[in-house]
């Protein structure tokens, strides 16, 4: 089982990734979620805390070109739920979770992202809390083929994550072009017992350096519900 560090700088672009998991000591969720960006575009983006949720928004807005797949809320919470996606499928979950249904039942209305030849996958995931625990849904929803005609959704339930572990959810393999999409099960990664401090500036050094753009990375603590926040973005020098 490789670190979270090094899982993330495995190859020099994993695209968009979540880790989800549970420190060594099993006291606190460790919860990540980073974007990567080739071009210009993709890299004119922070992340911006609000309403208690995390958005990104252009960093330069007089030279965002699209802003359609890449202006989002890649976290959001509703009651004992913290969702993290690498879309607008954030809102989907969001919005059926609130109203009573399924994580998988958002999910099974939404495909992958209009980006051809790519395809870009839709990763999510989603923490639900509860008696000093947290079970985790992740799901991806990726093309089923070259020409993106159709769509293959697969999905994960862990009913608990053990102590030092996590699991690692991203967008693609590798570079390339196309670029090629994430296969198999989340990757399991291993997880310390740093602060959400110390755990962003690690998983940042991991990144490959010219692709990195926004890091997020929240602990809570699982007995007490307190969280701790912690911000990098490539375009600002000091974050929140």
């Amino acid at each position: 089982m490789l670190a979270a560090k090094q899982a993330v700088g495995a190859t020099t672009y994993p695209g968009r990734g979540i880790i989800v998991g549970k420190s060594a000591d099993g006291r606190r969720a460790v919860l990540a979620y980073f974007i990567m960006g080739r071009s210009a575009n993709s890299r004119n983006r922070v992340f911006v805390t609000d309403q208690g949720g995390i958005r990104t928004e252009a960093f330069d807005p007089s030279k965002m070109e699209d802003p359609s797949l890449i202006i989002y809320w890649p976290v959001r919470e509703t009651g004992d739920r913290l969702i993290v996606t690498n879309g607008d499928q954030t809102d989907t979950i969001y919005d059926f979770v609130r109203n009573g249904a399924s994580f998988i039942k958002a999910l099974r209305t939404r495909t992958f992202e209009p980006d051809a030849p790519n395809f870009t996958p839709r990763v999510s995931a989603m923490a639900t809390f509860g008696d000093g625990d947290f079970a985790l849904d992740m799901g991806i929803l990726r093309a089923g083929d070259a020409e993106g005609a159709r769509c293959d959704r697969v999905f994960w339930e862990y009913e608990s994550i053990a102590p030092g572990t996590g699991r690692f959810l991203h967008t693609y393999l590798s570079d390339g072009s196309p670029i090629p999409s994430f296969t198999g099960d989340p990757e399991a990664v291993a997880v310390g017992d740093g602060t959400a401090r110390e755990i962003a500036d690690d998983l940042w050094a991991g990144l490959n350096a010219d692709n990195r753009v926004s890091l997020w990375v929240m602990t809570r603590d699982l007995a007490t519900g307190e969280e701790d926040t912690v911000i990098i973005n490539r375009n600002v020098k000091e974050d929140a």
